[in-house]
């Protein structure tokens, strides 16, 4: 019997289609076809992108837009948002509408052009949080913008057109509908329980176990109760912050440690698996509140979304969240890696 789940923060509802239910290996990601060629992002062609607005790890004195870094952030080629102009707002009859106004960023997470994050040490991954928060202190210095989203596209499937590893940014002059559905159902919870609807599901879930996936000393790995997809999956601090921007050094090592672990946990289970996530934070007028829990959403694209879900806003995955757990927190990572390099 098929059942239907309700997110306690936002109140949308999927569906677990249990006599569906798949394992890791039901899922068959196509190979992708390597494009090859020339790699806009690759060191040496620094020329061919805008100039940087950040770099790590060239050594003193080298300049900037030359060889050398082990990241860098530039703004995007083709932005969907503009950062030049002053921000106007106006009204057609009953339509609201403002110029496109905001920041396009392309966080190039490593100079090696077949590197993953999964395959990454986390010395290195270390920088890629670095300069998510740099970035976003930087742009939260500029009065036209409300709110900075954080995402990557993994893979073909997922919407990445370049295969060289890269994350992207986008500064809004909005705060969006999500992320306000988000932060008004924490609002409702806590004025109700004075306490943060985050930190209740990580209790919960740290003592029932049945969903988490891996856990360190500052952040627990979950699959989330009522998943978009097949192993969707949230990495949460268990200290109560609402704002990226407040995590300290000792939150970045533990950060990079479990977020190495859950996607090498994820590519042992489904080789190639395409993935998005995003970085869910407080909007940049409001750092700190006590209804609301930074965190990052991890979304494996396994399913397509089609006209059920489009027309009912309910979504459908055939993988029970305590079953994808249970697979995940199972896989021995020293046998799937040593396989690995014995079989390279």
């Amino acid at each position: 019997m098929p059942e239907l789940r309700r997110d306690p923060i936002v109140g949308r509802w999927v569906i677990i289609a249990k006599e569906r239910a798949k394992r890791p290996h039901d899922f068959i990601v196509p190979e992708e076809k390597v494009k090859g060629g020339f790699c806009p992002l690759c060191p040496g062609h620094e020329y061919t992108t805008p100039p940087e607005v950040l770099a790590y790890g060239r050594p003193p004195g080298a300049p900037p837009n030359s060889p050398g870094w082990t990241l860098r952030v530039v703004p995007n080629k083709f932005p969907a948002l503009r950062i030049e102009g002053d921000l106007w707002k106006e009204g057609e009859g009953l339509y609201d509408k403002m110029n496109g106004v905001g920041a396009h960023e392309v966080i190039i997470e490593t100079p090696h052009h077949h590197e993953t994050l999964s395959t990454m040490p986390p010395d290195r991954l270390v920088q890629v949080f670095w300069a998510y928060r740099d970035r976003m202190v930087d742009l939260s210095r500029d009065p036209r913008f409300r709110y900075v989203i954080i995402f990557k596209n993994h893979g073909r499937a997922a919407g990445a057109s370049l295969e060289h590893a890269h994350s992207q940014l986008i500064a809004l002059p909005i705060v969006p509908l999500l992320v306000s559905q988000e932060l008004k159902g924490a609002k409702i919870h806590y004025d109700y329980k004075e306490r943060c609807i985050f930190c209740d599901i990580i209790r919960q879930e740290l003592q029932t176990g049945n969903r988490v996936i891996c856990e360190n000393h500052e952040f627990v790995a979950i699959c989330a109760f009522a998943p978009r997809q097949p192993f969707e999956m949230w990495i949460l601090p268990k200290r109560h912050h609402s704002d990226f921007r407040t995590i300290d050094d000792a939150q970045f090592r533990a950060l990079a440690d479990i977020f190495s672990e859950v996607l090498r946990r994820l590519e042992a289970a489904i080789p190639r698996c395409p993935y998005n996530f995003v970085l869910h934070t407080a909007p940049l007028r409001e750092p700190y509140l006590e209804h609301y829990h930074w965190h990052f959403e991890i979304l494996p694209k396994l399913t397509q979304i089609a006209g059920f879900e489009w027309g009912t806003g309910f979504y459908i995955t055939p993988t029970a969240p305590e079953d994808a757990a249970r697979f995940l927190r199972e896989i021995n990572l020293s046998e799937t890696e040593g396989g690995k390099e014995n079989a390279g």
